[in-house]
């Protein structure tokens, strides 16, 4: 083996997508990257205008989920009640552990410290009387640091900030803003709430309130169900053809009618996108006869809504989404579709258990053979997924990062 290369902590590196696929943009960044003004998700070839010999890996989704995993099961020693906020955030309620671990910020360095050292990665930890404000903390100077933010501080320690760190202000927001002369949280926060209310309705009442550090909502230890389940995806060349596309479409659908089958949901209303290669977007939408979340019968109302959009431009993007979902499964005869979907039902829950026991490429469909499409197309790709594979609970996450 040839020697290590150098900490991608410590030099200016992004992960980022595949340029080949068009899929090239920054995904994450380091902070040697960030202080050239790299910034997450703008396109890898504006990165590298900025910083010339930036480095550029690809993503390891599996890897990221299992440090993610590590890192809860750590947390779940110490915090009574978690929720989380994305796979590398989320917050903790500590109230009444100050008798076992001390006080919060005592707590905080313990987790920060042994995160390091067992789990061989840093984390930024923000304490505080609420969620906004210990979110606002934990972005404070980086890496492996804790930050208190507690009501007393914000004026020092919040104020001075751009507006663009304050949480809930994104780059929509962060232009109006700039627009009406507020650079800084300092002049947001002495500016009038009914002028707030005027120009951002009620988004204006909340960002008053979070650069005022007020904030009521509670942990969500359990998270809501979801609403919806949609997946796209951009396509490495350009669709000039039906067939090609509605083989996309198929792919999209399996990825997307797994998971509903995995939640044990139907889809009332199905979706479908389309970007063109002039970056022109449309979609249309229809109500199914009975909730689905039978791939062939989903791809069924997914093609039917392509023939209706499509005006036979390039395609470049294709996304398919399954809305209104319920629990409820009822069967609505039809007089001209004759398709028997009970039996593509069954068909689908054998797949859903081969590929749960040997992987999702265990079992593809025919037409996917020798095709440039992937047949489970959406969410993580297989270049996005990496080849780091878990497969033991005491595998650990520190030799990764050796």
């Amino acid at each position: 083996m040839g020697e290590p290369g150098p900490d991608l902590r410590d030099i200016p590196s992004i992960v980022g997508g595949s340029v080949e696929n068009r899929h090239g943009i920054v995904l994450a960044k380091s902070i040697p990257a960030k202080n050239h003004n790299i910034k997450t998700g703008e396109a890898i070839w504006q990165a590298k205008q900025k910083c010339t010999d930036l480095v550029i890996v690809p993503p390891h989704y599996n890897l990221y989920e299992r440090c993610s995993y590590e890192f809860l099961q750590l947390l779940k020693d110490y915090a009574p009640a978690i929720e989380i906020y994305s796979i590398d955030e989320c917050w903790c309620d500590v109230s009444g552990t100050a008798s076992l671990f001390g006080s919060p910020v005592a707590l905080a360095n313990l987790i920060k410290d042994k995160t390091f050292k067992e789990l061989g990665f840093s984390v930024n930890i923000g304490v505080s009387t609420n969620k906004l404000l210990s979110k606002v903390a934990s972005n404070f100077k980086k890496p492996n640091q804790v930050h208190t933010l507690y009501p007393d501080q914000i004026a020092d320690k919040m104020w001075s900030l751009p507006v663009g760190d304050l949480f809930y202000v994104g780059r929509a927001t962060k232009r109006k803003l700039y627009s009406l002369g507020i650079y800084t949280i300092v002049q947001l926060a002495n500016m009038n709430l009914d002028y707030l209310r005027a120009h951002f309705k009620k988004h204006g009442e909340v960002i008053w309130a979070y650069v005022n550090g007020i904030d009521n909502s509670e942990l969500t230890v359990t998270p809501p169900p979801n609403k919806g389940y949609g997946n796209s995806t951009t396509i490495a060349f350009d669709i000039e053809d039906a067939k090609t596309a509605k083989h996309v479409l198929l792919s999209l659908s399996e990825s997307v009618c797994l998971r509903m089958r995995h939640d044990g949901v139907y889809a009332q209303i199905v979706s479908i996108g389309v970007k063109n290669n002039l970056f022109e977007y449309a979609s249309h939408q229809l109500k199914t006869p009975t909730p689905t979340n039978t791939t062939m019968e989903f791809y069924y109302y997914a093609c039917r809504l392509f023939d209706q959009l499509w005006d036979h431009s390039s395609i470049r993007h294709l996304s398919v989404r399954g809305t209104d979902v319920t629990k409820d499964k009822f069967n609505q005869m039809q007089l001209f579709n004759t398709k028997n979907y009970d039996k593509f039902y069954r068909a689908d829950r054998t797949i859903d258990t081969i590929r749960n026991r040997y992987g999702n490429d265990s079992i593809i469909r025919a037409s996917f053979l020798n095709s440039p499409i992937y047949h489970m197309t959406g969410g993580m790709s297989r270049e996005k997924n990496g080849p780091t594979k878990f497969e033991r609970r005491d595998d650990n996450c520190k030799k990764l990062f050796q």
